[in-house]
């Protein structure tokens, strides 16, 4: 079980299943993935949403899913960093992916961000995921 694995896989699924819309369980780090998928294109918006399940209300992002953007699908995830091995990496060992047309996630001690944005700030991290 891993929370995050399962949001980008459900973005890909809604994504090929030309689905408008999806909600995800809110949580800080999948709110901060999901706004950095929205910067590089890959989903058109996202929000923080409360809807009421059997009682209770609970938070929910909701991503609204890009349609028809062939350039700006998600075609691939590759999990990097896994509850059960955590990879760390530096600086300089961060690469575009995909020849740049794809996007790494980074956990610096600033916040989430992509691959690009870490090496401008001369941050290294936990490398959790690469999108393409």
């Amino acid at each position: 079980m891993y929370p995050i694995a399962d949001m980008l896989i459900m973005i890909r699924n809604a994504q090929n299943a030309n689905k408008e819309r999806l909600l995800v369980p809110f949580s800080k780090t999948k709110f901060e993935i999901a706004r950095i998928l929205k910067e590089a294109g890959f989903v058109d918006d996202i929000e923080r949403k409360k809807k009421k399940v059997q009682k209770t209300e609970q938070n929910f992002v909701e991503i609204k899913i890009s349609k028809n953007k062939q350039p700006h699908l998600i075609s691939g995830i590759k999990l990097i960093s896994k509850p059960s091995r955590r990879v760390y990496t530096k600086k300089v060992e961060i690469k575009p992916v995909m020849s740049g047309h794809g996007l790494s996630i980074v956990s610096t001690s600033k916040g989430i961000m992509s691959g690009e944005e870490a090496c401008k700030q001369n941050l290294g991290g936990e490398l959790i995921a690469e999108v393409w």
